[in-house]
């Protein structure tokens, strides 16, 4: 697998597994992976087996710290608008393939949410799933029963994307 800096992405395993361990690179996960799993906006190659490590770590036992930084990453991650040429030009959607691969992970994130750790992971696991669930109305009613949990943007929905529409007047009045 080719590595958005031009090598071989085998360093990026090396550099996951030691941010797992330790105390994250500082800079988060924009200071070490920029331009290796994505640029801004663009998702490289790696980016969904990345993915799939920040969902492994996440679901383990980590340091608060590391569990802040693969969130961050998974943020990332799901985020990313485009795909680089090279894989665009083999017809893969890399954004897409992100998030398909975080739908897996529903659950662990909802676990964040209302595991009362750090406000701020809550708040960036909510954002995460404001990008990845599909039942809304599930995403509603989590806001809705936890917001001591949530930073002030997730418990008003400024984090959330665009308004569901309002359903349809029936017409039988």
């Amino acid at each position: 697998m080719t590595c958005g800096c031009g090598a071989s992405a085998a360093h990026l395993a090396r550099d996951l597994l030691e941010s797992a361990r330790e105390t994250p690179a500082p800079g988060g996960p924009d200071g070490l992976l920029e331009g290796h799993v994505w640029s801004p906006a663009t998702l490289w190659e790696p980016a969904p087996a990345v993915t799939s490590v920040a969902l492994a770590a996440l679901a383990d036992t980590i340091p608060p710290a590391a569990r802040t930084w693969f969130l961050d990453l998974l943020q990332l991650t799901v985020a990313g608008e485009g795909t680089d040429p090279v894989s665009a030009r083999r017809g893969l959607d890399l954004p897409e393939r992100c998030r398909t691969i975080t739908r897996q992970g529903l659950w662990s994130l909802y676990g964040e949410v209302v595991s009362g750790r750090c406000v701020g992971d809550a708040g960036t696991a909510f954002e995460i799933l404001t990008v990845v669930e599909p039942d809304r109305a599930r995403l509603r009613r989590v806001r809705e029963a936890v917001p001591d949990l949530l930073p002030v943007c997730c418990r008003t929905g400024f984090c959330d994307g665009p308004p569901e529409p309002e359903p349809a007047a029936s017409g039988a009045e």
